[in-house]
């Protein structure tokens, strides 16, 4: 997996490439933890995704919490296949996603 961190305007974006799972996640956990507090607003370019798994999501849901509190987190460009593993675990209902 290849996370690129790009800032835009007053977001931070990272660009993930790649297979979200039980070896790569703890990557990108440490990736929006080392943005520390000062993060307001997350996207997640999730273009270059072709797969989650459980552990992917632990990682989402985590730091949509932490966003809840410190500013906003969006996904966008979610492929079909991971958007249906967001709509089959109930995902899709509390991210945003566009």
């Amino acid at each position: 997996m290849n996370i690129s961190i790009v800032r835009e305007n007053d977001a931070t974006v990272l660009k993930i490439e790649g297979r979200l799972d039980t070896t790569t996640a703890p990557e990108l956990e440490k990736t929006i933890n080392g943005e520390g507090d000062a993060l307001k607003n997350l996207v997640l370019d999730f273009g270059g995704v072709d797969y989650i798994s459980s552990a992917g999501l632990r990682v989402i849901l985590t730091a949509q919490k932490k966003m809840n509190i410190q500013g906003s987190m969006e996904l966008v460009n979610v492929s079909e296949a991971v958007m249906d593993i967001f709509e089959m675990t109930g995902f899709a209902e509390i991210l945003v996603i566009r």
